[in-house]
């Protein structure tokens, strides 16, 4: 049986790398998790007020204290359930997975937990398969990003690698349009999807946006016009959250038009 202290490590990025395993709090993220990744579950965390609520013969158990669950967790307001998860193979590595999925996104700098976990939340439920990040991303395992994608985190494949770009550039060769966030876009909300297939949309980091390298293999770039005497920007979830839906929404319109044709 693994001491309080192993749970509690699960917070830093080296010892989560380390174990293979992060943690995730809550009682619907933990659900979540049970519903559609159960071979991911190492263990069930219950206190021991709560336990007799839960019955998941399949999956290993412990009963803690409230105190400890409460230094376990990082949340203020910790619930009675946690849960250790596996991290999958080659999260931090350049090499894509066999079915990649036709909607794609791409991350660079983007450097808040929370940022990062919402547009992993957000391109789950959208449709999107897999999140590209560079290593200069927060980590998708932190406890305020896998709290911010309240379960969604293992419904999308990830890579976080200083090879992003390589990524990209190879999925370009097998079909995928690269399509880039940025202020100065070419093309608004409005933008034609004739003759794009599969794609990748690109966000760069919250104050500087993409690299001029990612920028420059970027196949269309896209703005979202906003009312500037109202607001400077957008957050980089709202960015990410308003293109991702309209991308999927425009892709699949264009796909079924030319499978009708």
């Amino acid at each position: 049986m693994k001491p309080v202290s192993w749970y509690k490590s699960l917070s830093s990025s080296k010892e989560r790398r380390q174990e293979g395993c992060f943690l995730i709090e809550g009682k619907k993220a933990v659900e979540q998790m049970l519903a559609f990744h159960r071979d991911s579950v190492v263990e069930l965390l219950y206190t021991e007020e709560t336990v007799s609520f839960y019955t998941h013969t399949d999956v290993n158990v412990r009963i803690i204290s409230a105190q400890n669950m409460k230094s376990i967790c990082t949340s203020r307001t910790p619930q009675d359930i946690a849960a250790v998860l596996q991290i999958p193979a080659d999260t931090y590595t350049s090499y894509l997975p066999g079915k990649k999925g036709k909607n794609l996104l791409l991350l660079e700098r983007v450097q808040d937990p929370g940022n990062v976990g919402s547009l992993i939340r957000t391109a789950a439920a959208l449709g999107y398969n897999g999140v590209i990040m560079s290593d200069q991303c927060a980590d998708p395992f932190s406890p305020k990003a896998v709290q911010s994608t309240a379960g969604s985190l293992l419904s999308v494949w990830i890579r976080r690698s200083g090879g992003y770009l390589d990524m990209a550039a190879q999925l370009k060769n097998d079909g995928y349009v690269l399509i880039a966030a940025d202020l100065s876009g070419k093309e608004s909300l409005n933008f034609n999807f004739k003759n794009t297939g599969p794609h990748i949309l690109a966000l760069g980091n919250e104050g500087a946006g993409l690299s001029g390298q990612a920028l420059t293999l970027c196949d269309r770039t896209v703005r979202v016009d906003i009312v500037e005497s109202g607001a400077e920007s957008l957050n980089v979830a709202a960015c990410g959250a308003i293109l991702m839906f309209t991308c999927s929404r425009k892709l699949e319109s264009h796909l079924s038009i030319r499978e009708k044709g």
